[in-house]
């Protein structure tokens, strides 16, 4: 037997209903009429009845059964609307899915394509690799996507020259776009709606361009920085922002806003800056908080911490000038003036007049310069301990006609200018033997190590050409990559990368209290072998006579993976005289301390030290808030002397298991190191190589510093 099947659809379920039911209901009507006898019935010829109770019983039971009939149907007709309605409403659940589908399915292609647009479309000065022959997650400039190289997450392109307004349907593309940096261009006209209403938009950098019209109302809900100073917005803010839970940073500074300031309670602002607009009415409550700075410049505002509306009235009207009863003349008795006083007044008025606004211009232009590198002052008068020198600002020598003229070092793919790094915000890092050290974050992907170099003894040209050994020198992954320089006559700058993880001395003399993470012994041979990796290859790249001069912990610089990188190398042959910090003999090796010249067999000796340091955790030069300062190469000979041997090690490193054969091995480098005769010194490679020949070999096993230390645990509960 064959069985044929096939799809029975909604409406067939539906038919076949209806019809056994209208089947139904026709059989029981012919019943009802007793047209048909009654189920359980006999037929009339066959068994001798009453006519009357036979039709009589037969109506009945007709009416039962049409009852039932009709029950039957209307629990089917029931059932298909309600199916119906779940068909409709799953109909309606999926509509707006399909309009949203495209933002679903975007993908690397998309992203790519609107980039494209927006650089076909916007003219630049500087030349953008974009181009479909280049990955465009690490060959773009100023491009970064997530980790899985699948969308674009963020857009940096600062002070490329870009021209002209942003198309719609460009960036605003980037529907997983969390950072846009366009700040210090020459974008103008009105931003598209779709720009800063992106779903994923984080922080938004479009300051010192000069956009115009009303600020969209349409914002991103997990907004958190938002900068749009120094351009030429007009209207009123949008009350939108008051939305935007997120929001930390709202910086509106000289643009042409009007209007009063929306009440922003429910915000959690770090920083507010409404300054130089036209807003007018009172300060709300809520804002009252921010300093006098986040407002001036609107003359029409007022209360905290502006002067009192009370005090603020309106000046007079024209209208009601108008309607004041004109005064009586006076009675002049002296003659007319002459037609050509008349005009000679006139010219001078006019004089005078064109040289007030000259003045008040040059005051304005003046003040908008120094409010731009108030914060770098800030920090400096503050790690001067309050007082404010006027060399202390990293740029103060630097002639205007200058101020973009920074250069990089090959391969870097920052684009900013000293003009940014002077707008940015700065944090002194310290100050060492060749100057002071500033973070400078010019936003939130950029941040980087400006040292302000002090006692520089050479000419430009001189300086220039040994920079360009020194960047070439510093290629290496054990070296903090160099990035720019600056000179001029006032001002020498270099510009390095900023290394977050911190300085070698940080990490052994920083808290040493409860709750520290001390270094466990893998990490620090870890840290000691980079080290020596950069300082050989200086020594190997840079010729016999090029040497690093200033080898100590705080310029051993940590990665995120605890490797050591070495800083501020190469600059001693720039320098003039520069006296000794301290008194002690610190990391300098005994000729430096005599001859003032350094070697390459001087650097050995301060990497000696640097070993013993990391073995001992004494510091040789002093610390804040560390009393103990020792000669370590004259300390340690001593203590090894007497066989004392474990009295060496930093209490720290006793804890761990197996590791006391290659702490003594390290101890032995450190101590070959820092002979008094250079000559008996070994060379960077050669300690280069003892470090690596520390670790067994690898067929056989060791258990590591983090097992010693769990199992150690284990033990002491």
């Amino acid at each position: 037997m064959h069985i044929i099947s096939r799809q029975v659809t909604f409406e067939d379920s539906i038919n076949f209903h209806i019809a056994s039911s209208l089947e139904c209901l026709i059989f029981r009507t012919k019943m009802a009429k007793g047209l048909l006898p009654p189920r359980g019935l006999e037929p009339a010829n066959s068994v001798s009845c009453s006519s009357k109770s036979l039709h009589r019983e037969a109506r009945s039971e007709g009416l039962r059964q049409l009852e039932s009939c009709f029950s039957m149907f209307a629990s089917q007709i029931s059932k298909n609307i309600m199916k119906l309605q779940s068909l409709l409403a799953a109909v309606a659940f999926l509509i707006p899915l399909l309009s949203i589908f495209p933002h679903v399915v975007a993908d690397l292609d998309s992203d790519r394509q609107a980039l494209l647009e927006f650089a076909n479309s916007v003219p630049h000065i500087r030349k953008l690799n974009w181009n479909l022959a280049l990955p465009i997650c690490y060959s773009w400039a100023g491009v970064t996507c997530n980790k899985d190289g699948t969308r674009v997450i963020a857009i940096h392109l600062p002070a490329v020259g870009l021209f002209g307004p942003i198309p719609a349907n460009s960036i605003g593309k980037l529907d997983a776009l969390k950072v846009l940096s366009l700040r210090a261009n020459y974008l103008n006209g009105s931003l598209p709606s779709d720009l800063l209403s992106i779903p994923s938009l984080q922080s938004v950098y479009l300051q010192h361009n000069n956009f115009s019209g009303d600020i969209p109302v349409s914002l991103s809900p997990r907004l958190g920085v938002l900068d749009l100073s120094f351009n030429s917005f007009t209207g009123k803010i949008p009350t939108t922002i008051k939305s935007l839970s997120r929001l930390s940073v709202l910086n509106l500074q000289f643009n042409s806003l009007t209007g009063e300031i929306p009440s922003l309670d429910t915000l959690k602002l770090n920083l507010l800056n409404l300054s130089y607009n036209m807003l007018n009415g009172s300060v709300p409550n809520s804002l009252q908080k921010f300093p006098l700075s986040s407002f001036v410049g609107n003359s029409r505002l007022c209360g905290t911490p502006l002067i009192s509306c009370s005090l603020n009235s309106p000046s007079p009207s024209p209208a009601a000038d108008s309607l004041s009863p004109p005064e009586r003349p006076k009675t002049v008795t002296s003659k007319k003036l002459s037609t050509g006083t008349i005009i000679a007044i006139a010219v001078v008025a006019s004089s005078l007049i064109f040289l007030l606004v000259l003045v008040i211009s040059f005051c304005c232009l003046k003040k908008k310069v120094s409010d731009n590198t108030s914060t770098i002052k800030e920090k400096v008068a503050l790690a001067n301990g309050g007082r404010s020198e006027k060399t202390e600002d990293f740029g103060s020598g630097v002639p205007d006609a200058e101020k973009n003229k920074l250069v990089f070092f090959e391969g870097c793919a920052y684009s900013f200018n000293l003009e940014d790094l002077l707008r940015a915000s700065a944090e002194v890092l310290g100050k060492g033997s060749y100057g002071t050290a500033y973070k400078a974050v010019l936003d939130e992907a950029t941040i980087v190590v400006v040292k302000r170099l002090r006692e520089v003894g050479a000419a430009k040209k001189e300086f220039e050409q040994h920079m360009e050994i020194v960047g070439r020198v510093g290629r290496h992954p054990n070296i903090v990559p160099l990035r720019a320089y600056y000179y001029s006559k006032d001002e020498k700058l270099l510009v390095t990368e900023y290394m977050p993880a911190g300085s070698l001395s940080a990490a052994l003399h920083g808290n040493r209290g409860i709750g520290r993470t001390p270094l466990d012994w893998d990490t620090r041979l870890k840290i000691s072998l980079g080290a020596a990796k950069g300082i050989a290859h200086i020594h190997t790249e840079g010729g016999v006579k090029f040497t690093h001069g200033n080898i100590k912990s705080s310029n051993v610089l940590l990665t995120r993976d605890q490797d050591g990188c070495i800083s501020d190398f190469g600059l001693t042959p720039l320098m003039n005289y520069i006296p000794f910090k301290y008194r002690c003999a610190g990391y300098r090796a005994p000729e430096v301390i005599e001859t003032r010249k350094g070697t390459q067999k001087s650097d050995v000796y301060s990497f000696g030290v640097l070993l013993l340091e990391m073995l001992t955790a004494k510091s040789p030069i002093p610390l804040s808030g560390h009393d103990e300062v020792v000669d370590l190469p004259r300390w340690v000979r001593s203590v090894v002397r007497e066989e004392w041997t474990a009295e060496v090690f930093d209490v720290e490193l006793l804890k761990y298991q197996n590791i006391e054969e290659e702490m003594v091995q390290m101890l032995q480098i450190g101590l070959a190191c820092v002979a008094k005769v250079p000559d008996m010194r070994p060379s960077m490679g050669q300690v280069v190589r003892m470090i690596e020949e520390i670790r067994q070999p690898q067929g056989e096993t060791r258990p590591s510093s983090e097992d010693s230390r769990s199992k150690d645990s284990n033990a002491h509960p």
